[in-house]
């Protein structure tokens, strides 16, 4: 069983993101520095820079490298094919790499999931807008996809009217599906680097939550350790995928104290698509 492809992982909150309210001991992939100051993550070299020094460009082409899969999601969403929908993602983060337009991010509250879900509401506005132009017969305006303050992106972690059509959490979901999926890779490369892909495969069940195939007993039968260390193994992981998936969320928020509020906001938004048991 090898790690989950990129927007098609778990689809409730993994038991690993529970219970996270206790800070954790953060491992050096936290960036967080001895003294408890926030140390430079790519989010906040993009806002501290607005998006204009090289570093600051790179760091958000990097961002949007890895956050494409919400977007395209969301842009499938709305109804159209796959082609087309790919067609609008890499428009999209042309337009936005090519101009960021940060100036109506708030500094200590912007977040990169906000802002980017900001930026498609005002990209597809627009794209509105030049239909119906063209339908009319009039002229093309420059395409802008500046961030509208007034829009509503759940920058405050309020949870959006699910009645609504493609609803923000429905992005928010798609979001946290992809940082999971992001933190599985980090594990099966690292189980991979240490030479325990065979044991990642069978502890990974019980990471994701999934029905395991087979009892921890089980378990520790085919991996020869004994069932004790089959529950340290998975323990450990748990703490390491926890530790990955602060680690992720991190570096798209700009003060510490919103890696918990993320984090338990997208554990909210995975936990309302988990099935309801019958």
């Amino acid at each position: 069983m090898g790690p989950v492809a990129l927007g098609q992982g778990c689809p409730h909150a993994p038991p690993s993101l529970h219970g996270m309210n206790t800070p954790q001991n953060p491992s050096d992939t936290l960036r967080l520095a001895a003294d408890s100051t926030f140390a430079a993550t790519r989010w906040t070299l993009v806002l501290r820079a607005r998006g204009a020094s090289a570093e600051s460009r790179a760091a958000l082409s990097e961002l949007c490298e890895a956050y494409y899969a919400p977007v395209l999601a969301f842009l499938r969403r709305e109804g159209r094919n796959e082609e087309t929908a790919r067609e609008l993602t890499q428009e999209f983060f042309s337009q936005l790499l090519a101009e960021p337009r940060l100036g109506g991010v708030d500094p200590g509250r912007g977040r990169f999931r906000s802002y980017l879900l900001g930026a498609v509401k005002n990209f597809l506005a627009q794209q509105r807008q030049r239909a119906n132009a063209a339908k009319r017969g009039g002229g093309q305006s420059p395409l802008s996809i500046d961030i509208d303050t007034h829009v509503n992106t759940t920058a405050e972690l309020q949870i959006p009217d699910p009645a609504a059509a493609v609803p923000d959490t429905w992005f928010d979901r798609q979001w946290a599906t992809t940082l999971v999926d992001r933190a599985v890779a980090v594990l099966a490369a690292e189980a991979e680097s240490e030479g325990k892909t065979p044991q990642f495969a069978v502890l990974k069940p019980w990471l994701l939550g999934e029905v395991p195939a087979l009892s921890q007993a089980d378990a520790a039968l085919q991996l020869g350790l004994s069932e004790g260390a089959v529950k340290v193994a998975v323990h450990r992981l748990r703490k390491r995928f926890r530790d990955v998936v602060k680690a992720q969320i991190a570096q798209t928020v700009d003060e510490p104290g919103q890696v918990q509020e993320e984090l338990r906001y997208l554990v909210e938004v995975l936990a309302q698509s988990a099935p309801v048991p019958g």
